[in-house]
């Protein structure tokens, strides 16, 4: 550069904001001496590098002033670039320009970078040779003017500046090159292409994103923008490749990847990126030529919109497709595709908060003139029913601008009932992606287990036949659901447009929709012929039905031919007692159609029912059967008829007296569970349960009863073996040694009838529970232990007085609770892998033993009064209120 003057802009300037700039240079040149030359080729330069030129490709008339437009386009550009050539003094509109880009940097101090272009910069200074013989003739034609312009012409001489001539040995090209490279170092980011309104938190997502990019730093980086849609995804990838792009060699932003190409095809996407980047494809393949024309280049592209990996294979293949220093971002709802391509960061989008998305309403929503109080409380509202969506908050602000308030209560109560098209469709673009199980998958999550735990849901859309392993997961890459403490969640809008799916099968017909999930639409069935077919209906999840509702519900239940699972809770008679009164009691069964041959998973609360069905049903599909809190029921359905039956839960139902035989010959049984079942007073033999893991009698008094047990002399005892079989042996009888069980928590009735010893015999076995047992000393003593890897021991309120485990042989025990034992006087030789010792409310405790040789424990609590004295060895935690070791 030549230098004449330290700085291009004024000392003495008020400071120029970049955020007022609409464009990154203006360029001031004659056009019949450059237009098609050095300025045509620094113009698309300055393009290619991601810089916005302003250049006028027009001429006007010697004489004619410069245009208004012109002058604007001035004042809104960061820095002038004026291009001095033998005849630009000749054109008063380029004198113009000048003189006006003078005042903007002497006013708000504009950069003005000049440009000697075959002329010297003494020519222009002292206005010699063909500037001379030019203001002889401006002193005739416009004598006004002339003062100014040469003064405009003496200061930007003056500025440092280029000759092209003298730069890079006159190679006009790599001359160029470095001048745009100089310009580029002066910018400043200046306000995105987007308007402003969406730009509401965008500064410190900015600077997160740009951490993740980490310009600047070598090799080819490839990052994705995923999250939900209507995040604000491509509004963070447009403000970003803004900011950014003035730092590549090439640039180009390919919006709607998934609308494009599935109009146009793949090809005209890539047409886009090679002409951008100016690559001329002289016949080539498009692959090839993205491939090895940006092998040697930095450039900035940025993906938007990506919904199927051929996508990014076809666009940006590789790492090695392109230069050191590049810079991929890719957009898209599937995170999937993300990781598939081996992106380097995944960024996951962060939605509004509450005062960002006020902001952003209230730009879409002004109040104007309008008094602030009445409309505050109902913005708080909008702005919670959005959820921190920015697409939600622009629709609604948008729509909501010139209503006055009576209009915008109306339409928030619609919105609790109609939500906006306009938001939802955008939603279900990716609903639309998923395949038909995976639809079915997250319909069903978003009316019936949004809020649930995922591990008891997983269970029911498993006997659905959804694969909800592999489902879920996709769900979750697609942004639609979200696990949040052991729970499904999902965004509000997300599940008000599984809703909108839904109801919209059958708009007012609520009986044909596939899912009934609210009180209305139960009602209404309740209210309907109870011989009407309901073929439609495939899964009913409703919580409070009233009791006098009940029995008209489930004969319209039992009319749904192709339900396939039913959660029925009837609501709660407050204050029931024990016997219940005679007109709660029904007598009957349900009905001779229920439930419905399609049933995969059946779970009822509080009917009043003896009986579910009576005698032998086929329903080849049912797998689970939870049944609670079903005060008068006497006696289980008859198992023979579900073949497939895999969980059986009963739980608080008061009158059962006994499980039918039946339960014995269900050989895909793997969860057997009876809890509160007071009346229950037998369990059949269940040796036929082949795949049994879970085996569970929990208060169950009558079952557990040690009086009879003990007048009972038949010595039979209780085994567990390999096959997870629970099967009785007699005095005498042999049982062979086992290497493993499958029990994974078993909990082990002593049978009233039979028993008076406890054979506990289970190579495999990791956990068992013989809580609420009332074991006693003989029982500990007379038992027969054989549990080598038993890592969890529970034996929490029993009536034992001493535990010595160097006769349990129990090596691998690491947890004991023995909490609540209140004749527990002495814990003795306890294991050497122990590592936790649960003894809470043991009042007459008084030793743990010798615990030195315990070299994993690192826990005990002695809550509650005991009469321990102080431990012998080491302990890392101690809980014991008042007493310090």
């Amino acid at each position: 550069m030549t230098s004449s003057s330290s700085s291009s802009a004024s000392p003495s300037s008020t400071g120029f904001s970049s955020q007022s700039c609409k464009y990154h240079v203006f360029l001031s040149f004659r056009g019949e001496d450059t237009r098609n030359t050095f300025v045509g080729h620094l113009y698309s330069a300055l393009e290619q590098e991601g810089i916005y030129p302003y250049k006028d490709d027009e001429t006007l008339p010697r004489g004619e002033s410069i245009h208004p437009s012109l002058m604007k386009a001035i004042e809104e550009s960061q820095i002038a670039i004026i291009v001095f050539s033998k005849n630009y003094c000749d054109s008063s509109w380029c004198l113009d320009e000048l003189a006006h880009i003078m005042k903007c940097r002497d006013t708000r101090g504009q950069i003005v970078m000049p440009i000697f272009y075959d002329v010297d910069p003494t020519e222009v200074r002292k206005q010699k040779r063909k500037y001379g013989e030019a203001f002889a003739r401006h002193e005739l034609e416009n004598k006004r003017k002339v003062e100014s312009w040469r003064k405009a012409l003496v200061d930007a001489s003056n500025i440092s500046g280029w000759e092209p001539k003298h730069i890079a040995n006159g190679h006009e090209a790599k001359g160029i090159k470095q001048i745009v490279y100089e310009i580029s170092q002066k910018l400043q980011p200046i306000t995105s292409r987007l308007n402003d309104q969406n730009q509401v938190g965008m500064a410190a997502r900015l600077q997160g994103l740009e951490l993740e990019l980490e310009i600047g730093s070598g090799g080819v980086r490839m990052v994705g923008i995923w999250g939900v849609g209507g995040g604000g995804k491509t509004t963070l990838a447009y403000s970003i490749y803004d900011e950014i792009c003035s730092k590549f060699d090439g640039c180009c932003f390919v919006e709607n990847i998934r609308e494009e190409s599935g109009r146009y095809g793949l090809g005209k996407l890539k047409d886009k990126i090679l002409s951008e980047m100016e690559v001329n494809r002289a016949g080539g393949r498009r692959r090839s030529l993205i491939n090895d024309m940006f092998r040697h280049r930095k450039v900035l592209i940025v993906l938007d919109d990506v919904d199927h990996p051929d996508q990014l294979k076809a666009l940006a293949g590789s790492h090695d497709w392109f230069g050191e220093g590049s810079r991929i971002i890719i957009t898209t709802r599937d995170e999937h595709i993300l990781t598939a391509h081996k992106v380097d960061v995944i960024h996951n989008i962060i939605l509004l908060n509450n005062d960002e998305a006020m902001k952003l309403f209230r730009k879409h929503a002004p109040r104007d003139n309008r008094v602030m109080e009445d409309y505050e409380q109902l913005s708080k509202e909008v702005v919670s029913y959005a959820g921190g969506l920015p697409l939600a908050l622009t629709v609604l602000g948008s729509f909501l601008c010139d209503k006055d308030i009576n209009e915008w209560k109306s339409a928030l109560v619609r919105l609790k009932e109609i939500p906006d098209t306009d938001i939802v469709e955008k939603l279900k673009i990716s609903f639309d992606g998923l395949k038909p199980v995976e639809k079915d998958l997250f319909l069903d999550i978003a009316c019936f287990f949004r809020w649930e735990y995922k591990d008891q849901a997983m269970k029911i859309l498993d006997a659905c036949g959804f694969h909800p392993v592999i489902g879920v997961k996709v769900l979750i890459q697609k942004a639609l659901i979200t696990i949040s403490n052991g729970k499904f969640d999902m965004h509000d809008l997300v599940q008000e447009m599984g809703h909108y799916i839904v109801r919209g099968e059958h708009p007012n017909n609520p009986e044909k929709r596939s899912r009934i999930w609210k009180k209305e639409d139960v009602l209404n069935i309740c209210a309907m012929d109870g011989m009407m077919k309901l073929d439609n209906i495939g899964a009913i999840n409703f919580r409070h039905v009233a009791l006098d509702k009940s029995q008209s519900f489930l004969q319209a239940v039992a009319n749904m031919n192709k339900l396939r699972w039913i959660d029925l809770h009837v609501d709660q008679i407050n204050e029931i007692t024990r016997p219940l009164p005679e007109h709660f009691l029904m007598s009957h069964d349900i009905g001779e159609n229920f439930p419905p041959r399609e049933l995969c998973c059946l779970r009822l609360a509080n009917l009043m029912h003896k009986q579910l069905w009576e005698g032998y049903k086929l329903l080849p599909n049912l797998k689970i059967m939870e049944l609670y809190r079903l005060l008068n029921l006497r006696m289980t359905p008859d198992f023979a008829g579900l073949p497939n039956l895999e969980r059986f839960n009963l739980t608080l139902c008061w009158y059962l007296e006994e499980i039918h035989p039946s339960i014995g010959c269900s050989e895909r049984l793997v969860v057997l569970s009876i809890s509160s079942c007071p009346g229950l007073k037998m369990c059949p033999s269940i040796t036929g349960l082949k795949k049994l893991q879970i085996l569970k009698f929990s208060n169950c008094s009558k079952l557990f009863k040690l009086s009879e047990i003990q007048q009972n002399s038949d010595n039979l005892v209780f085994h567990l073996d390999n096959s997870g079989e629970a099967r009785v042996k007699k005095p005498g009888e042999n049982l062979i040694d086992v290497e493993e069980c499958c029990l994974e928590q078993p909990y082990l009735p002593y049978n009233n009838i039979n028993h008076i010893g406890l054979w506990v015999f289970s190579i495999g076995l990791r956990r068992l529970d013989l809580s609420c047992c009332t074991l006693g000393d003989k029982n500990i003593s007379d038992a027969v232990w054989g549990l080598p890897n038993l890592e969890e021991l529970d034996l929490s309120q029993n009536k034992f007085s001493q535990l010595n485990f160097d006769l349990l042989r129990l090596p691998q025990l690491k947890w004991l609770n023995v909490s609540h034992c209140y004749e527990l006087v002495e814990l003795s030789e306890l294991p050497s892998s122990i590592a936790v010792v649960i003894a809470d409310g043991c009042k007459s405790l008084k030793t743990l033993g010798d615990i030195s040789n315990c070299k994993w424990l690192w826990k005990v609590s002695l809550k509650g009064k005991n009469k321990v004295g102080p431990l012998v060895g080491d302990i890392t935690t101690l809980h014991a209120p008042g007493k310090c070791y």
